[in-house]
């Protein structure tokens, strides 16, 4: 029995690493490429109709309206009747950093302990994900790849979603810092059923005041933000402390603090950050932050919203409120950036998820910058990527329908860095694989 379930189990790990073999990081771009006839959202709020995309090294030499040339050695690619975007940005995701959430050996996106501001996701992202190509399909070409944990959980780095290795695919490492906010909000009483409910429950016959205790852990890293403040002002040390040193850019504004929080106290208790240390801090899931947008706009404070297709987090909400949320923000001048945080789909909805804030307060163009500029602007590549522009990365996707549209939205071809990727995924060859079986496909007339 040992030796058939041995035999099994190679046989399913054989056929999961041959699934997506013919999927390979595209060569570097040796062609001029000249993308024509389309319609260009450059991501920007710039519309141009019959426009013109040129991409030479790696970068956008052109893109505005039609010009009359016959672009002798390019490879040109008419689009006509397509729309040409930039390349969609996921600020906040555990891609490569989790596989599979049930199945523990896939996962390495949490370090033990509650103050980890060593721990650097960059070094555990897993070029090698078949969940990257399911985005790449969706039109997501860059991504923040951000650590779990239970408070200060370390540093995240922006990737292309392009490469053989984690070194290949960086193109801001160590980017920012990762807090994740006590609730500050008291639990239900159960009494003397305890925590669980029932007598003996784990808390059963404890006093416990979460706001208290969540206050008092602010206060501790206040202070451990105090002590690596004067280490950091040091020059020469005799000893090297990692967790002073892994935060020395917070204090020059070279790297974003990024809270994790969505109730107004948490918020609130983060512009304290701002306050006494000067930090670039940058909101994530912000689902009350509709209440606060003039204070954030005050103290420079960006927003990214986790995810519209929820529940809003107070009962006395508008049913509606996640979807507002984002035309309030703009409304305010609060820099803002949408993302698809749902386990479910892995961040393959941040598109639909900027739609529907299309529905609800912004224009089209305000919402595709916000799952592309201005998510660039907030993990600082925005001299890089977000829009099409001359000198910019060319990053970009072209769809036959509206990408923000689930019912239209298409993503034909993928451009990173100059270089067209393979869009094929292990979703798109299952589903070849079973119209094959069960004779699903049209039959080709003789």
């Amino acid at each position: 029995m040992k030796k058939i379930f041995f035999l099994t189990l190679v046989s399913a790990f054989t056929v999961a690493a041959h699934s997506q073999s013919n999927v390979l990081p595209a060569p570097g771009q040796t062609q001029t490429i000249v993308l024509y006839n389309g319609t260009l959202h450059k991501g920007n709020g710039e519309v141009i109709t019959n426009a013109v995309v040129i991409m030479e090294k790696g970068k956008i030499t052109y893109a505005g309206p039609m010009v009359a040339s016959d672009f002798k050695d390019a490879k040109v690619i008419d689009v006509q009747g397509k729309h040409i975007y930039p390349g969609l940005i996921l600020p906040t995701t555990s891609l490569g950093l989790i596989e599979i959430g049930a199945v523990r050996a896939s996962n390495d996106v949490t370090e033990i302990g509650d103050m980890n501001p060593n721990v650097r996701s960059i070094v555990a992202y897993n070029t090698d994900s078949k969940v990257i190509n399911t985005l790449r399909s969706n039109g997501i070409l860059m991504a923040n790849i951000v650590p779990n944990g239970s408070f200060l959980a370390g540093s995240s780095s922006v990737v292309q979603l392009d490469a053989w290795t984690w070194t290949d695919a960086s193109l801001k490492t160590d980017e920012g810092m990762h807090l994740y906010m006590p609730t500050l909000m008291p639990r239900p009483n159960f009494g003397r059923f305890g925590g669980g409910g029932r007598p003996g429950g784990p808390n059963a016959g404890a006093e416990s005041d979460p706001v208290k205790e969540g206050l008092e852990q602010i206060e501790k890293l206040k202070a451990f933000f105090r002590e690596a403040k004067a280490y950091n002002a040091v020059i020469t040390h005799e000893e090297t402390n990692l967790k002073y040193e892994s935060v020395k850019n917070l204090f020059t504004k070279t790297q974003k603090f990024y809270v994790h929080g969505n109730t107004v106290k948490q918020m609130l208790v983060a512009l304290d950050f701002v306050k006494e240390f000067g930090f670039d801090v940058v909101i994530v899931g912000g689902s009350e932050s509709w209440q606060i947008p003039a204070l954030l706009k005050q103290h420079n404070v960006s927003v990214i919203l986790s995810q519209m297709h929820s529940l809003p987090t107070s009962t006395d909400d508008d049913v509606d409120q996640p979807y507002k949320t984002a035309a309030i923000l703009q409304k305010a001048g609060v820099l803002f950036a949408i993302s698809d945080d749902d386990a479910q789909t892995r961040g393959r909805n941040i598109a639909f998820n900027a739609g529907t804030a299309a529905t609800y307060g912004l224009t089209k163009e305000e919402a595709l910058a916000a799952i592309t500029l201005n998510a660039a602007k907030i993990m600082g590549v925005a001299d890089k990527a977000g829009s099409i522009e001359v000198g910019k990365d060319a990053n970009i996707i072209i769809s036959s329908g509206d990408i923000l549209d689930m019912s239209t939205s298409n993503v034909t071809d993928a451009f990173i860095q100059g270089r067209k990727i393979n869009l094929d995924d292990k979703q798109k060859q299952l589903n070849e694989r079973y119209e094959e079986k069960y004779q699903l496909k049209p039959k080709k007339p003789f």
